[in-house]
């Protein structure tokens, strides 16, 4: 009688099956992924690769390829005066609206993330405009600051601190600084949920134990708080860089860039020579150069907070 060892009974021990098995694992696992990888080549990758050989190509007016041009789009956006312009417009809108929204949120996210009367509210009053498209938040804003109708002026008027309607779109000064207002107000609810959960995840046990030591609100915030947030403070300011630098809702429902391309950041400049005026090459040159530049400015950028994270932990 043949008998039968103890590895024989244990499930999954079966020779007939197991060595086919594991040769077919990974064909299915990339039977799996094919799906998601078709996708995102299809939606992501080519439509990368299609823009950079439109911007070396010669496009005519149906965003048709009709030969090689070299670096003519490129040269021709860099001899162009109003694209340097709109450039360091559009860096100075993603300081200014980044830079401003973290240290605004900073606060707001620590008040959230204390235990009073009416918190639950006040976090859903924030998330209000962000459960909101940027586009209906544009159209709100266009409506608040519009010259003859609109509510900032009638307050103003009825408090006798102004005598007649201010244009707020109307000139440049004070439509770009309308523009960066609203891109910070709008920017202040996600940044302040996504610290408030870093926030949540210190262990209180950290406070208590500097609290015995002596140490007051600042010294806690300096030395617990932002180094044990700093994670989700450089992630979120990543985040935000990509998205305001190409925020193209905000600009363009409250000004379309005027008045003379003085409020036009590179999406809207972009939209005006490719649809407006049929310049697709440029157009395809000024995306791809935006693509490298916010490219080269995550990865610099993941670098060095890495590596200052790597010094302070050591």
């Amino acid at each position: 009688m043949a008998v039968v060892g103890e590895s024989d009974l244990r499930p999954g021990r079966s020779s007939r099956w197991r060595p086919s098995s594991l040769r077919s694992e990974p064909v299915v696992g990339l039977l799996f992924i094919l799906p998601t990888v078709a996708f995102v080549v299809l939606i992501v990758f080519y439509p990368i690769v299609e823009t950079a050989l439109m911007s070396f190509s010669k496009v005519n007016s149906l965003a048709q390829r009709e030969g090689f041009a070299g670096v003519a789009n490129y040269r021709e956006l860099f001899s162009d005066t109003v694209f340097l312009r709109i450039l360091a417009q559009t860096v100075g809108w993603t300081v200014a609206v980044v830079g401003i929204t973290t240290v605004v949120a900073i606060p707001v996210a620590l008040a959230l993330n204390f235990n009073f009367r009416g918190r639950r509210l006040a976090r859903a009053l924030l998330i209000v405009p962000w459960a909101a498209s940027l586009m209906i938040n544009a159209i709100i804003w266009r409506w608040i600051l519009d010259g003859q109708y609109s509510i900032i002026n009638g307050t103003l008027m009825k408090l006798h601190l102004i005598d007649q309607p201010i244009i707020w779109l109307g000139s440049e000064q004070t439509a770009w600084a309308a523009i960066i207002l609203v891109g910070i107000l709008v920017s202040i609810p996600f940044t302040s949920f996504s610290l408030l959960a870093g926030l949540q995840s210190v262990p209180s046990e950290l406070y208590e134990a500097a609290l015995v030591d002596g140490a007051g609100f600042w010294t806690s915030f300096w030395h617990i708080t932002l180094p044990l947030i700093r994670p989700v403070l450089v992630v979120t300011t990543l985040l935000n860089v990509i998205y305001v630098f190409n925020s193209f809702p905000i600009p363009w429902v409250l000004t379309q860039g005027a008045p003379a391309y003085h409020t036009d950041i590179l999406v809207t400049y972009l939209y005006k020579r490719a649809f407006t005026e049929g310049q697709f090459g440029p157009a395809a040159a000024m995306a791809m150069l935006t693509f490298l530049l916010l490219l080269a400015f995550s990865l610099g950028f993941s670098h060095v907070t890495r590596e200052r994270t790597g010094v302070n932990a050591k």
